[in-house]
C-alpha cells in the first residue's frame, strides 16, 4: 500500500543544497508541508526564501537539548528524514579521533536522538528515513571511518524499526551522487573520477539528487517497508 504525502508534515534535517534540497522539494511537490532544519537556520532561510510550502528551523544533531527543543516547537510531525553527515576520511593511521566522534554524533547518535524525541510526536503512519552510504557496502582503504559510520546507520534503522513499530524506519544508501561533495577534487579531478566510475559501474552513469529523493519518497510512502536499507548506488559495490 502506498500512502500520500498530501497535507502531511515532513521534517528534513540537512543543508540547503544537494540531496537535502532535492528531498525537501520532492516532498513539497508531493503535497507535504516541509520543515527544513539544520544548524544554520539563517542559511536555510536564505536558501528557501520565497519557496511555498517550506519553512525552516534550527537544530544541532550533536546537541540533545537542541533536538528536544525542536520537537517542542514542531508539536507533531508525520515523517522525519535525516541527511546530515560529517565524514571522517583517511587511512587508519590518519584518522582523527575527534573527526570520528563527530561523524558518529552527526549521522548515528543524532538521528537516534531525533527518534527518541520525535517518535512520540509522530502519527501511527509516520516514518523515519536515515542516510547510510555506499562505503558500508563497498569496503575500500581510505574510507574506514565513513564505512563504519554508515554501517552503524543501517543497524540503527533495523533496531528502531523493531522498537518503534508501527512507525516505519528505513535507511537510504546513496552511491556517488553529482553534488558539491566532490568539488574538493577540483574541476578536472572530479570530471576524471566521474568518468572512471561511469565507465565501470553497471548503470554507466553517476547518480543524481533526483535518484535519491525518489528513494526517500518511496521509503516515506510505502507502508509495508521498514527495517530496510535501499541501496541507490548504480551497482557500485559490484565493481
Amino acid at each position: 500500500m502506498t500512502a500520500s504525502l498530501k497535507d502531511r508534515s515532513v521534517l528534513v534535517v540537512g543543508r540547503g543544497g544537494g540531496i537535502a534540497r532535492a528531498v525537501v522539494e520532492a516532498a513539497r511537490d508531493a503535497g507535504a508541508r516541509v520543515v527544513a532544519a539544520g544548524r544554520d537556520q539563517e542559511a536555510l532561510t536564505a536558501a528557501y526564501d520565497g519557496e511555498p510550502g517550506i519553512s525552516t528551523e534550527q537544530v544541532d544533531l550533536t546537541d540533545e537539548a537542541s533536538i528536544a527543543a525542536l520537537g517542542e516547537r514542531l508539536g507533531t510531525v508525520d515523517h522525519v528524514v535525516s541527511t546530515a553527515s560529517a565524514r571522517a576520511r583517511g587511512k587508519l593511521t590518519d584518522l582523527d579521533r575527534d573527526a570520528l566522534r563527530l561523524s558518529f554524533d552527526t549521522k548515528v547518535i543524532g538521528p537516534l536522538m531525533l527518534a527518541k524525541h520525535l517518535a512520540p510526536r509522530m502519527t501511527a503512519g509516520g516514518s523515519i528515513t536515515l542516510f547510510s552510504g555506499v562505503a558500508a557496502a563497498k569496503i575500500a582503504v581510505g574510507t574506514l571511518g565513513v564505512a563504519i559510520t554508515n554501517g552503524s546507520v543501517e543497524v540503527l534503522a533495523r533496531s528502531l524499526a523493531l522498537e518503534l513499530g508501527p512507525i516505519r524506519v528505513n535507511a537510504v544508501s546513496p552511491g556517488v551522487i553529482d553534488t558539491g561533495a566532490w568539488d574538493a577534487f577540483g574541476e578536472q579531478g572530479k570530471a576524471d573520477y566521474f568518468a572512471d566510475l561511469t565507465s565501470r559501474n553497471p548503470v554507466q552513469r553517476i547518480g543524481t539528487t533526483d535518484d535519491i529523493s525518489a528513494a526517500v519518497l518511496f521509503a516515506m510512502t510505502s507502508t509495508f517497508l521498514t527495517g530496510t536499507t535501499l541501496h541507490v548506488d548504480g551497482g557500485e559495490p559490484l565493481i
